[in-house]
């Protein structure tokens, strides 16, 4: 690789794309349950923007396993929004591994990166009407 290819990629936008099998389905659970509603729509697609960030459900026939993190949105209080997802009816997964454990939905994450300027995090995850993973974070500083 030489020095002109390094780096093609650093000023690319990223976006996620959650496959949805019932489109009306997803769309429904992202505006009922998170309060976020499209900013844009193709056949097949919902385009949504969250934080300066895009990502997009797409109609799909495959299934999505949901057994890790697919999206992930980091906040400044998690308990409130927590509290809040919780009381408009999202179900949050409860984890009781060796070293990780979620105590009313949220964990104690030790360790982040340095870059973050943060010690840890606290982490909670939930599934979406279609079975995508998503999380939530809030550093610990």
């Amino acid at each position: 690789m030489t020095a002109e290819d390094q780096g093609i990629l650093s000023g690319a936008r990223v976006a996620t794309r959650l496959p949805a099998q019932d489109l009306d389905r997803a769309r429904r659970f992202y505006s009922e349950r998170l309060g976020l509603e499209p900013v844009d729509e193709r056949p097949g697609g919902l385009l949504y923007r969250c934080g300066g960030v895009e990502f997009v459900l797409f109609r799909s026939s495959g299934a999505s396993p949901g057994t890790f993190t697919q999206m992930a949105l980091t906040v400044d209080d998690i308990e409130s929004v927590v509290s809040e997802l919780k009381r408009r009816g999202v179900v949050f997964e409860e984890v009781d591994a060796p070293g990780f454990r979620t105590k009313d939905g949220i964990a104690e994450i030790e360790g982040n990166y340095p870059s973050k300027g943060a010690r840890g995090e606290r982490g909670a995850w939930f599934r979406d009407s279609e079975g995508n993973m998503l999380g939530i974070g809030e550093p610990v500083v």
